[in-house]
């Protein structure tokens, strides 16, 4: 546990969509360990409550991210709980794989709108409050998939490379505020979205041999978030896979 009070207002308060799980906990653990303020945000408030209590004292909030009124009241909730948002990370994600001849229109909306849409909500939302305080930071969660492209992951991939042209373009728009946008691109990490996949027979593809752990995504958006002269970078993390490609 690594005790922060984010009762009171700080310089280092970070936002992390899709906070209670996967790479986004482990970007929750390393930030606390850090020394930041924490907001948890999930769409499961029992599981971002439980991340939050663990790490210390920081706060949790619940928030659908392909909802712009639920992404509104949040922040809106968070900048009166903690002040202005220093530090925004977007790791909220879903994917349903698929053939696209056999991808219900449904399934693709709810991709794009929680991959692609609810991330450029919450920027948007952070944004107005950074360029008041003269800068920020933020790191978007994307995908090897969407630099690549995979079989069975069409939509997906589209949603992940649309990340890539938003950050770049906003990290352009922004830059002259002092604010910074970038991305990391993992390739096969150990998260509940990995647990299906044949390891053993894919490692064999990746050149160092296995898959990447949430903590080293996390290490690469610490050092985003935390260089000051680094902005419109997509970092990718996938133990050598796209020098295959």
């Amino acid at each position: 546990m690594y005790f922060v009070n984010c009762s009171l207002k700080m310089s280092k308060v970070c936002a992390i969509f899709g906070g209670s799980r996967g790479i986004g906990h482990a970007v929750a653990q390393l930030l606390a360990q850090k020394g930041y303020c924490l907001a948890i945000i999930a769409r499961n408030l029992d599981r971002a409550q439980t991340t939050a209590k663990n790490l210390g004292d920081h706060l949790a909030f619940r928030c659908d991210v392909s909802k712009e009124e639920d992404i509104q009241n949040v922040f809106k909730e968070m900048e009166t709980s903690l002040g202005q948002i220093n530090y925004l990370v977007n790791a909220a994600g879903i994917n349903r794989d698929g053939l696209l001849l056999r991808t219900k229109a449904d399934d693709m909306l709810a991709q794009l709108q929680t991959n692609l849409l609810g991330t450029m909500l919450t920027c948007k939302a952070a944004v107005k409050g950074m360029i008041q305080q003269q800068g920020g930071a933020i790191v978007n969660i994307g995908s090897i998939v969407g630099l690549k492209g995979n079989s069975g992951q069409s939509v997906y991939s589209a949603s992940k490379a649309g990340l890539v042209g938003f950050s770049r373009s906003l990290a352009k728009e922004i830059a002259r505020k002092n604010i910074r946008v970038n991305m990391v691109a993992p390739g096969f990490i150990h998260t509940d979205m990995t647990t299906h996949l044949k390891e053993e027979q894919l490692k064999k593809t990746i050149p160092l041999g296995r898959f990447g752990e949430p903590h080293e995504v996390a290490e690469a958006v610490a050092f985003l978030l935390e260089s000051p002269y680094v902005t419109g970078q997509v970092l990718v993390i996938d133990g050598g896979l796209q020098l295959l490609f």
